[in-house]
């Protein structure tokens, strides 16, 4: 055989052992990849909501997933009744951090499947009231994260529906009572209006049908003016709250500048997006070796007053010149 032969099969016996080597190599280097399970009340039609500002959130402590990083996504499309299955199957996979993101119910599923992994949450309630941590700034145990809630931001809610009706009307809100940060804040409404001797009128909603319930009592009795419970499942039903708002051009107030981008009338509240960012952060870093019990629970600085001006000129809603004035911004 002659010597040119000779290297040429040389060569190619020693190319095909590294590509046999080359996928080992890979799948050897992606079992050893850290996984974080992104356990989420919201629905997987919204990943693009919430997954790009928690990727920016893990890049900023560098990780980027599928180079370094791998993450479980599980989502309970809205039912919250899906969610323990959810965490206890993100724990079978022995995930070193659980992102629990959107909804407390989503947080309190990760509490009860382990005591041990490190857990990171971004909600829209208080993490104090229902357990999640015993204090914010040294929350201790396995559990931190980050809320976008505010006591302040109830009340004014309140006054903006007060400046939308006529004295004497009643103030309805829509609460999910499978979300114990939800019927909280609902209390808290109550008590605040009647401080001012607002009546203010409590509806449930926790699935499609006890949505259109909700409304059908609503229109019946009157409502004034809406506020909505920045609950995960409003969130997912963003659409059908335009067509139900729209169809008895309710005034409406939400928590999530989301469902003003949908179509619907006006949100007041902090953003879901710095929430999920601060929370990839917050990953990231207890990846890299910091302690949860050691990492404060983050709140909000900023909230902003979103109107939708478009939806208020097709609907026949007079926003009142000092509402307008206070917004941080108008979609026309």
């Amino acid at each position: 055989m002659r010597s040119d032969q000779l290297h040429r099969r040389q060569f190619i016996t020693l190319l095909g052992g590294a590509a046999a080597v080359w996928p080992l190599a890979a799948r050897a280097q992606q079992a050893a990849m850290p996984v974080i399970g992104f356990l989420s009340s919201l629905a997987s039609r919204d990943l693009n909501l919430v997954v790009p500002p928690f990727h920016e959130g893990l890049n900023s402590a560098g990780f980027v997933e599928g180079r370094n990083i791998g993450v479980e996504y599980r989502w309970a499309e809205g039912d919250y009744q899906r969610l323990p299955t959810l965490s206890a199957d993100l724990v079978h996979r022995k995930v070193v951090v659980i992102a629990a993101i959107s909804g407390t119910p989503a947080v309190l599923a990760a509490k009860a499947a382990t005591t041990t992994i490190p857990i990171v949450f971004a909600i829209g309630g208080d993490p104090v009231a229902p357990g999640l941590v015993p204090n914010l700034s040294r929350p201790g145990g396995n559990v931190t994260g980050v809320s976008f809630y505010s006591a302040l931001v109830v009340t004014k809610r309140l006054d903006l529906a007060r400046e939308m009706i006529g004295k004497g009307s009643t103030i309805g809100m829509l609460v999910n009572p499978d979300n114990p940060p939800s019927v909280a804040e609902g209390k808290a409404v109550q008590d605040a209006g009647a401080a001012f001797g607002q009546p203010v009128e409590i509806f449930h909603a926790g699935t499609q049908r006890q949505l259109d319930e909700a409304f059908a009592t609503i229109v019946q009795q009157r409502i004034g003016a809406l506020l909505v419970s920045p609950d995960p499942f409003f969130l997912n039903e963003r659409a059908k709250l335009v067509v139900l708002t729209a169809r008895h051009a309710l005034p409406t107030i939400f928590g999530d500048r989301e469902q003003v981008e949908a179509g619907n009338l006006m949100s007041y509240g902090a953003s879901r997006r710095d929430a999920y960012r601060q929370a990839g952060s917050y990953a990231g870093r207890i990846v890299r070796g910091e302690k949860p019990a050691e990492l404060p629970v983050m709140l909000p600085t900023k909230f902003d007053l979103v109107i939708n001006l478009k939806t208020a000129k097709s609907l026949r809603i007079d926003i009142p010149g000092t509402v307008l004035a206070r917004a941080d911004e108008v979609i026309e």
